[in-house]
């Protein structure tokens, strides 16, 4: 890992990694996974995961493996680099395509898939003052917000 790679990370144990919401190229999510795959890399990942269930909706998507993602990043490449190592890897995707998959993601509330998924979020987002119906983003979010505003 360069030395340089150093002061651009976030210390995952003192502050939560940027929000699934934030949009890089056209993805959601993967400024968290940055974030998180940073902080593993330095030993300051704190509760988080790298390589979880939400990293593997865009890995899913492009069809790249986590190792792999991690290995680029750790070369101290720039968001931007990775960004663009994400784009020229795996299945090739239209920006309409990363769109579309963006917005999916960003409004998924399980309704669509596992019941038991969609009882936790639901619970879960109550317990943090959200509404039932709230979306996985939200609720990442919240409990972000209120881990590091303690």
């Amino acid at each position: 890992m360069s030395a340089d790679m150093k002061g651009r990370g976030k210390d995952l144990t003192v502050e939560a990694p940027r929000s699934p919401h934030a949009n890089m190229g056209g993805f959601v999510i993967i400024a968290r996974t940055i974030d998180k795959c940073r902080a593993l890399l330095w030993g300051n990942i704190g509760e988080y995961h790298f390589d979880c269930p939400l990293d593997n909706m865009l890995f899913g998507l492009k069809g790249i493996k986590g190792d792999d993602f991690k290995q680029f990043v750790e070369t101290g490449a720039t968001d931007e680099e990775i960004v663009e190592w994400v784009k020229n890897n795996g299945v090739p995707k239209t920006e309409d395509e990363i769109k579309a998959w963006s917005e999916k993601v960003s409004n998924d509330n399980y309704s669509t898939q596992a019941p038991e998924k969609k009882q936790w979020l639901s619970e879960s987002a109550v317990k943090l003052g959200l509404d039932k119906d709230a979306t996985l983003f939200d609720f990442l979010d919240a409990d972000d917000k209120a881990t590091f505003s303690k």
